[in-house]
């Protein structure tokens, strides 16, 4: 056979492979078989307001299959089930528009989900906080993860296995009614449920003033045996602080029994999300930055664990430090005004000087010149998003309503 013909095959070989990949990664689910080939272990249904748990036969029933019930409303303080099904399946996708989508009613509707009919939620998450959009400030954008084509709508494609039963339920915490809610959530009923799958989870958080030296968690130390899926993060930063660059912090995971240090450490906030040299607005499957709002202090940024999975066998915690930093005579001049910081590092021509370890301030006339990193207090609000071996967790519930609306910007 000629060297031609062997290039021709192995180039015919590749792209065969790397389409059999991509179809894996482009599903991302049980279901692996390629496209075009009938999977008889699976059964489509979807949950709609036409037809509530995708019944067999029954959808468009209100109006004798015209439109007749595309939307629902919840009152204040009311909630409305999306979906409420027994068995064994994996929900593929979520989409849920509202009409009002200001950042007050997105942070007041509360989206938990329920696996095997556990009485704790495994997902308590501010609306638009789940479906990636920190700061509740809705944008067009598309990744591996999250969707929303034109700034008015959620989509998710994270898949969802249960093993006896689902819930999805949305509780209207605002002061008011909300008229309209569409919303589908396409699933897959199963045949059989295999012992190695988990179950997926999310957890928001959020401090309004973080504590200068003490890192915010991203995740609370969490027991199980799962996997890091990923985050995305929000950011208020401090006017305190003028324009001194707040996202010098490193991002720690603390896995498998991991005390005072971690085993994953990372280098820079901007660094975690794969950019550098500060954060602009970009946008990929797997990481990217949507607001970069220098004027109004608001940052929104994702990192999704996709292609570099996080496994930890007994249990997980993630923090990310809220460092900054500037030239040193603009933070000495910061210290000076009492405003609250710890330095942390100079960088000296290359050189990190160490002050933190050794609690130097930057009036030491040892400290030389240079770039400054210093602990810094600004507001952080984050959602986690992992799978773990049991339906439920030992994290806390979701902050109240007044945490999560506190001084939202209406952009």
């Amino acid at each position: 056979m000629s060297i031609k013909k062997l290039t021709v095959i192995s180039i015919c070989s590749l792209v065969l492979l790397t389409w059999g990949c991509s179809t894996r990664n482009i599903q991302g689910q049980v279901n692996t078989n390629p496209w075009y080939q009938y999977n008889d272990a699976f059964a489509t249904r979807w949950s709609s307001p036409e037809n509530l748990n995708g019944g067999k036969g029954v959808g468009g029933m209100e109006n004798a299959t015209a439109k007749g019930h595309a939307y629902d409303a919840i009152e204040s303080g009311g909630s409305r089930t999306l979906l409420d099904v027994q068995g064994t399946g994996i929900i593929d996708r979520i989409w849920i528009t509202v009409i009002d989508r200001s950042p007050e009613m997105l942070r007041s509707l509360k989206l938990e989900m329920f696996w095997d009919n556990e009485i704790k939620p495994a997902v308590s998450v501010p609306l638009a906080d789940f479906f990636g959009v920190g700061l509740a400030r809705m944008l067009p954008f598309h990744n591996a993860v999250f969707a929303d084509p034109e700034g008015r709508s959620f989509n998710c494609f994270i898949p969802m296995p249960f093993k006896t039963g689902a819930k999805i339920t949305i509780t209207n915490e605002s002061g008011k009614k909300l008229t309209h809610i569409f919303f589908d959530v396409d699933f897959q009923l199963m045949k059989t449920w295999q012992k190695d799958y988990l179950y997926f989870h999310a957890y928001w958080n959020r401090d309004t003033s973080t504590t200068p030296g003490k890192d915010f968690e991203l995740l609370p130390a969490l027991q199980g045996r799962g996997r890091f899926l990923g985050v995305n993060i929000g950011i208020n930063a401090n006017p305190a602080y003028g324009d001194a660059w707040w996202g010098e912090g490193e991002v720690k995971m603390f896995l498998d029994g991991d005390k005072d240090f971690p085993t994953l450490a990372g280098t820079g906030t901007e660094d975690y999300i794969g950019t550098g040299w500060g954060q602009g607005v970009f946008s990929n499957d797997y990481a990217g930055c949507l607001v970069a709002d220098a004027k109004n202090l608001q940052w929104a940024y994702y990192r999704y664990h996709i292609p570099d999975p996080v496994f930890f066998e007994t249990g997980c915690r993630i923090t990310l430090q809220q460092i900054g930093g500037n030239t040193k005579d603009k933070i000495r001049a910061l210290e000076q005004a009492h405003v609250p910081l710890i330095p942390v590092t100079v960088d000296h021509g290359g050189t990190a000087v160490l002050l933190f370890k050794d609690k130097k301030r930057l009036d030491d006339p040892s400290v030389p010149d240079g770039w400054t990193n210093f602990y810094r207090s600004d507001d952080v609000s984050a959602t986690a998003y992992f799978y773990l071996n049991t339906p439920a967790s030992n994290l806390p519930a979701l902050q109240s309503l007044p945490i999560r609306v506190y001084r939202l910007k209406d952009q």
